[in-house]
C-alpha cells in the first residue's frame, strides 16, 4: 500500500502554543511510519509558518512556507519557490485561538485538502463556551447556570449582580480559551475586580457560571455515525488548588492524580457516556473530541465543555482513556487519520454546481 503523507500542524498564535508543541511531538513520534510519512509544520507565535525538522519549539529555524490559493492545484509551498508540499491530509494539533476555533479548518476546507478532526461549524461553536452552552441547553443537555458579559459591560457589571444570580463562589472564564487560561474562581468583590480584568485581557466576551462542587470527569469520543465513547476518567485535584488551573494541568507534577477508568458506578458511567455522545452530536463534532463534565456528590451530571482537539501530551486524558480500552497511541493516531480520509471521501458526493437559467 502506498504511504500517505500527513502534515502535522502545530504551535499557533495562542496562549496554548507550548501545549500544542508537546501534543504534536507525541503524534509525530508515534505515527505509524509503515503507513504514513510526516511533514511537521510549525506556526510561530507571530503567525509565520515553517516546515520544521521534526516537532520542536524552535520552529522559526525551519523553512518558511507560503500558500497557493487554488482548490485543485493549491496548497502549502516553500516560500519563494512555489514548490508544493506533497500533503495527502492535514492533522491540526492546534489548541485554542486561531487553531481550534474553525479558522484553520476553514482554510483547509477552502483548499479542499482532507483533514483530521471537527470542521468549521463544530470547531467554532465548541470553542466558544457561551455559544456551546446555549446549544447544549437547547438540546436538553445538563449545563451549569451561566451569564454572559460583553466587553462594553466590563465597567458596569457588578459583583453583586452576578452573585445574586449565580450564588457564590462563581467562575469567570474567557469565552474562547482552553487550558484554564483566563479562568478565575470568584469569592468576593476583590476577586471579581482582578478576575474580570484577567478574563477580558484574552477575549471580547466573558462567561460567568455557577461553581459546581463536584468531581472533574472526562470522556473520550471517537468516530462518526456512530461515534463511540470511552469509559470515563477522573482528574483528582490536590487540595491546594481550588480548581483545575493551568499550573495544575501542566506545571505541577504533584497537582493531580488521574484515575482511568474513573471510580464511578456503572449507572453514572453510562450516564456520562451517553451525555458525552449527545453533546458531541449537538455541537456537530467530527472524528474525535474530549468531553469534560462535573459529577456532584448526589450524582447530578453536567457537561462543562468539549475540546475538539484534545491534548496528546504524555499526561493527556484522551489517549489514556482509549489505551484503557485497548487502543494504544499508534493505532489511535492511525484510526483518526483514516476517519479524516473517510469523511473527506463521503463529502465528495455533495454538489458544488447548480445549473440554472441565470445569465452571467
Amino acid at each position: 500500500m502506498t504511504k500517505k503523507t500527513v502534515a502535522i500542524l502545530y504551535g499557533g498564535r495562542s496562549v496554548e502554543h507550548g501545549v500544542s508543541v508537546n501534543s504534536a511531538k507525541n503524534i509525530f513520534d508515534f505515527l505509524d511510519r509503515n503507513a504514513f510519512d510526516a511533514i511537521p509544520i510549525g506556526i510561530s507565535k507571530s503567525g509565520k509558518w515553517f516546515r520544521t525538522n521534526g516537532v520542536n519549539k524552535n520552529m522559526e529555524e525551519g523553512i518558511p512556507l507560503g500558500l497557493i490559493l487554488d482548490a485543485v492545484e493549491g496548497g502549502l509551498c516553500i516560500l519563494g519557490t512555489q514548490e508544493k508540499l506533497p500533503i495527502d491530509i492535514i492533522f491540526p494539533v492546534l489548541h485554542g485561538t486561531d487553531g481550534e476555533d474553525g479558522s484553520i479548518q476553514g482554510m483547509i476546507k477552502a483548499l479542499d485538502i482532507p483533514m483530521v478532526g471537527t470542521g468549521v461549524l463544530g470547531s467554532a461553536v465548541s470553542m466558544n463556551k457561551i455559544v456551546s452552552k446555549k446549544l447544549l441547553k437547547e438540546a436538553n443537555i445538563s449545563v451549569t447556570k451561566f451569564l454572559t458579559i460583553s466587553y462594553d459591560q466590563k465597567d458596569s457589571i457588578t459583583y453583586s449582580e452576578i452573585a445574586k444570580e449565580l450564588g457564590t463562589p462563581f467562575m469567570l472564564k474567557s469565552a474562547s480559551l482552553g487550558s484554564s487560561v483566563g479562568v478565575s474562581k470568584v469569592k468576593n468583590e476583590e476577586d471579581f475586580k482582578k478576575a474580570i480584568q484577567d478574563s477580558f485581557s484574552y477575549d471580547q466576551e466573558v462567561l460567568a457560571e455557577e461553581f459546581i462542587k463536584g468531581r472533574e470527569i472526562e470522556c473520550a469520543i471517537l468516530g462518526n455515525n456512530p461515534a463511540e465513547a470511552s469509559f470515563p476518567g477522573e482528574i483528582v485535584i490536590s487540595s491546594k488548588y481550588e480548581f483545575y488551573t493551568f499550573e495544575a494541568k501542566y506545571v505541577d507534577g504533584e497537582a493531580v492524580r488521574i484515575d482511568v477508568p474513573a471510580k464511578v458506578s456503572e449507572e453514572i458511567a453510562a450516564t456520562i457516556r451517553q451525555l458525552s455522545l449527545d453533546a458531541y452530536r449537538a455541537l456537530h463534532c467530527e472524528d474525535f473530541a474530549r468531553v469534560d463534565l462535573f459529577v456532584t456528590e448526589d450524582g447530578k451530571t453536567y457537561v462543562n465543555e468539549i475540546n475538539t482537539i484534545p491534548g496528546f501530551t504524555n499526561s493527556s486524558m484522551y489517549p489514556m482513556m482509549w489505551k484503557d480500552r485497548g487502543l494504544d497511541f499508534t493505532p489511535l493516531i492511525t484510526r483518526l487519520i483514516n476517519l479524516g480520509f473517510e469523511r473527506y471521501q463521503n463529502n465528495q458526493r455533495i454538489e458544488r454546481d447548480f445549473q440554472s437559467a441565470l445569465k452571467f
